[in-house]
């Protein structure tokens, strides 16, 4: 497998620092609203990077925070006139659920910042002990100057970068880019007991603590979005070589931005949709394939064009499984030819043809996503699968068994968890009464020898989403 490590500016093969384990760590939300369809894009990238680790054999211990306490945390309470823990559990539940509603697996462990204060005091006190840190007024600050390769996960060079929008002169600074480790509480706002006075931790160590703590001194892989790259990680990698001269994580990971109009989705920038209201218009799969449809380092745009052709794309393989339901691909002579999730020569395949057929493009899906993760390519073979699915070139067995492996590396990407429920043939009683009239009707057609009626009946309710299916026992919908 090979990665592409932001640290490095290349893909490097992949190996776990544990045999068979994968210890991930991605940045979480800071908890003050809603977050956007852009803010998702990461978390929907990485539930599929840790979903395929499994897929392939790997324990994964996957760890996201929370951040409970931020200066737009203060803001936002003090605008709506509550406390800050209001603000932080509504939208905290409100993160939880519209991860569920996108089809995101919960992760291992969503420490919050606030849990972990404590920690955080003493690792600002082992900084300071360590000459890496120094107070100021009541403020503790970290002195980049004495990490000798500052800069190196993004490229910035310290003699080249001026004083301006995103490194903010401070007379209390020794250096204008020594960033924030504790911040000296203001009238009115939340706080916690320090040796240099009441404040409250940093961003850059609220997340050092919490991983350390939940995945050791360095780990596996850090992800998050490509906007985190500088300061917040390049601050983060500071601190860990700092308190203990090791690399924090091996492999850094970073998704591009979701563009709207040209220009970043943002919330300062008001130009973002929330990933709620965007659940209104679109279902996750159709809004998880808009995302894994392009490489998730290259920029997307956000649009309704795009949208449409991800739900219409989706909508394909859903015809798929309308004409081999889920539930009927569990037989034992279609599992029996998909081994262990790995269908591969040696597998109890029951023709040659099967093997010929689909090991191609199992292995083109695995080369896909052992590739940094190439979705886009993924989704190719699904295509291929579907394609195989309605063919009648093929015997209905071989077709089984392209539903059956659609579904199986659909799911690895996240796509089909609805998918009974999305095909549900349940509606209303009035509706049901009506189509079972219907039914009888054309099946008294057919008896009276009157086959133009029966198929109008059959094409009239085709036509509106409505398949008549004749069986043995009798016809159903």
């Amino acid at each position: 497998m090979l990665i592409y490590n932001t640290l490095t500016n290349k893909k490097e093969e992949f190996i776990p620092i544990e045999k068979n384990k994968v210890k991930m760590y991605v940045c979480g939300p800071t908890v003050y609203n809603y977050f956007h369809i852009g803010n998702a894009r990461p978390f929907l990238f990485f539930d599929v990077v840790r979903s395929y680790f499994k897929f392939i054999g790997y324990e994964v211990i996957y760890v996201q925070n929370l951040t409970d306490i931020d200066d737009k945390i203060i803001q936002k309470a003090n605008e709506d006139k509550v406390e800050y823990f209001d603000i932080t559990k509504k939208y905290i539940d409100a993160f939880f659920e519209d991860c569920k509603a996108l089809g995101i697996a919960p992760a291992d462990v969503n420490p919050k910042a606030t849990e972990f204060i404590n920690e955080m005091v003493d690792l600002i006190h082992d900084l300071i002990k360590k000459e890496y840190a120094y107070e100021s007024n009541g403020d503790v600050y970290f002195s980049v100057s004495k990490i000798k390769h500052y800069g190196r996960l993004s490229g910035k060079n310290l003699s080249e970068l001026q004083v301006g929008a995103r490194i903010e002169a401070n007379e209390q600074k020794r250096n204008p880019f020594d960033f924030t480790l504790w911040k000296k509480a203001k009238e009115n706002e939340p706080s916690w007991d320090s040796p240099w006075g009441k404040g409250r931790p940093g961003w850059h160590t609220e997340c050092i603590v919490m991983s350390n703590k939940y995945l050791g001194e360095t780990f596996d892989i850090h992800g998050g979005g490509i906007d985190l790259i500088f300061p917040h990680h390049e601050n983060e990698i500071a601190h860990s070589e700092a308190l203990c001269g090791k690399p924090h994580a091996n492999y850094w990971m970073h998704n591009g931005f979701v563009n709207i109009d040209g220009d970043k989705m943002s919330k300062s920038l008001n130009n973002f949709f929330t990933t709620r209201d965007v659940l209104k218009l679109y279902d996750a799969d159709t809004i998880r394939f808009f995302f894994l449809s392009k490489h998730y380092r290259s920029p997307i745009d956000y649009n309704k064009e795009i949208l449409e052709e991800s739900k219409t794309a989706m909508n394909r393989f859903y015809e798929v499984f309308k004409k081999f339901p889920v539930h009927e691909l569990t037989r034992p002579d279609i599992v029996a030819a998909i081994s262990n999730h790995h269908f591969r020569r040696g597998a109890a395949c029951h023709t040659q043809m099967e093997i010929d057929i689909f090991i191609p493009i199992k292995e083109q899906f695995d080369h896909a996503m052992n590739d940094d993760f190439n979705t886009a390519k993924a989704i190719a073979c699904l295509f291929d699968l579907a394609k195989i699915a309605f063919s009648q070139n093929h015997d209905n067995h071989i077709n089984q068994v392209a539903a059956f492996l659609l579904y199986d590396l659909g799911l690895v990407l996240g796509f089909f968890k609805d998918l009974e429920s999305k095909l549900s043939n349940k509606l209303g009683d009035k509706a049901e009464k009506l189509i079972n009239l219907l039914i009888d009707l054309r099946n008294q057609a057919k008896k009276d020898k009157n086959f133009a009626l029966a198929d109008k009946i059959r094409d009239s309710l085709k036509d509106i989403g409505i398949e008549l299916r004749d069986t043995p026992d009798g016809t159903t919908y």
